[in-house]
């Protein structure tokens, strides 16, 4: 079977992908994908085998993972990882995630995401059954969410699947995560003999969501990036109209960061401070609650939510019936800080389908324009990327609304 494939792997590999055409790469490109996932399938379940024969022993490897490493010629970490996974996916409790995987449905990655959710709950509130159950749906909700989707998902799914016993589970798991975040907190650093310094570090969820928050806003683009239509989040230009990557302009952030955290205060992105907004009901506050949200997507402990409320400033967002920010500040031109958060909070970033800038780098756009007697207001107000934005105001392109809450572009015939 092996030796087929590399035939025809062989014998298609040699066909110059010029001569298709664009409708025949669009319908190519996930067929690939799916043959792949298969043949990912295949080759996690022969690294199970070849775990269980302990094959890495016979040719002078410590580990099955250092004989795949080698032979792959991938990172000792990323072996580790296959081989890990490929023992997970063996145990009978995860048949439906492996079957998927073997079918070129779930990519390895979603794979683990799904593991990593259903071995997170707790055993004692989980039956079996009910983890199974949770098992197939996540396989279910894999076909039309990344990895990083899927994962929000996943820490939720007893929402969906046993509301009951869904925030006793949450708190548990939250506060677990919480306590051992803290208690292996770490940071490495170490000169590089070149004048500069590398490092590493391993820091509370909530920490790095401030962290992060912090240096998007310094590294923002100087200029004005509304005329920058090209731009892609992952990179920048910067006043000489040379492309950054975003590392690097991260490390340049992170340098800004700490020459002058002190002097400055905390930097401001879009209009409003760079700040990680936390999200609870009163009961959440004064004590019956069990979790809160940043609104960076993330969840945390209500003990860890009424711990800032001690010791850091609040910045209350009043939410209506739907759990929809409800209109704050006077009317001007300009969406106010209150505005801005309150959009933030709703938007979660650009509203355009499938964009991923974060709120602190978009525009309060007006979908019923001021210039035409447009209110300044919550309801009257979206976060557009800069490109967007200069679509929304370009007469070639309509927009529309769709049913998720998000919008589209299209240009006009």
């Amino acid at each position: 079977m092996i030796a087929a494939l590399e035939a025809a792997v062989s014998d298609d590999a040699t066909a110059p992908a010029w001569t298709l055409t664009p409708a025949e790469v669009t319908s190519a490109l996930p067929r690939l994908a799916r043959v792949v996932g298969q043949l990912t399938g295949c080759r996690l379940q022969l690294l199970r085998e070849a775990d269980r024969y302990q094959i890495g022993d016979s040719v002078g490897f410590g580990s099955t993972a250092g004989w795949w490493a080698s032979v792959t010629r991938a990172t000792k970490q990323t072996a580790h990882r296959e081989v890990a996974l490929a023992g997970r996916l063996d145990h009978e409790a995860h048949a439906a995630t492996a079957a998927a995987v073997s079918a070129g449905n779930v990519t390895i990655e979603q794979a683990a995401v799904i593991l990593d959710a259903v071995e997170a709950l707790p055993s004692d509130l989980v039956t079996s059954a009910l983890r199974k159950d949770a098992e197939l749906h996540l396989v279910g909700l894999a076909h039309h969410h990344d990895p990083r989707e899927l994962r929000i998902l996943g820490r939720r799914i007893l929402d969906v699947l046993a509301p009951a016993i869904s925030e006793e589970a949450e708190r548990r798991v939250l506060e677990a995560e919480e306590q051992h975040a803290a208690a292996t907190a770490s940071f490495t650093m170490s000169p590089d003999g070149h004048g500069s310094m590398t490092g590493s570090f391993t820091i509370p969820t909530l920490a790095g969501e401030m962290l992060r928050k912090h240096l998007d806003a310094l590294a923002a683009p100087r200029r004005s990036p509304a005329a920058d239509v090209t731009s892609a989040p992952s990179t920048a230009r910067t006043d000489h109209g040379q492309r950054v990557a975003r590392p690097l302009r991260l490390g340049h952030a992170f340098t800004e960061y700490i020459e002058t955290r002190a002097a400055s205060g905390t930097p401001k992105a879009g209009g409003i401070a760079a700040t990680v907004v936390v999200t609870m009901t009163l009961d959440t506050l004064l004590g019956a609650g069990t979790a809160a949200s940043l609104d960076t997507g993330e969840r945390i402990s209500a003990s860890e939510a009424r711990r800032l409320a001690c010791e850091a400033g609040i910045i209350p967002a009043v939410v209506g019936t739907r759990s929809q920010p409800l209109d704050v500040g006077r009317k001007s031109r300009f969406h106010t800080e209150p505005q801005r958060v309150a959009l933030a909070l709703r938007d979660r970033g650009c509203a355009a389908e499938h964009c991923d800038w974060p709120p602190g780098r978009c525009h309060a756009h007006h979908p019923d324009p001021w210039s035409r007697g447009g209110g300044t207001s919550v309801i009257n107000g979206m976060l557009l990327c800069p490109r967007h934005h200069t679509l929304a105001h370009d007469a070639r392109y309509q927009l529309k609304a769709t049913k998720n809450g998000k919008v589209t572009f299209s240009r006009r015939r």
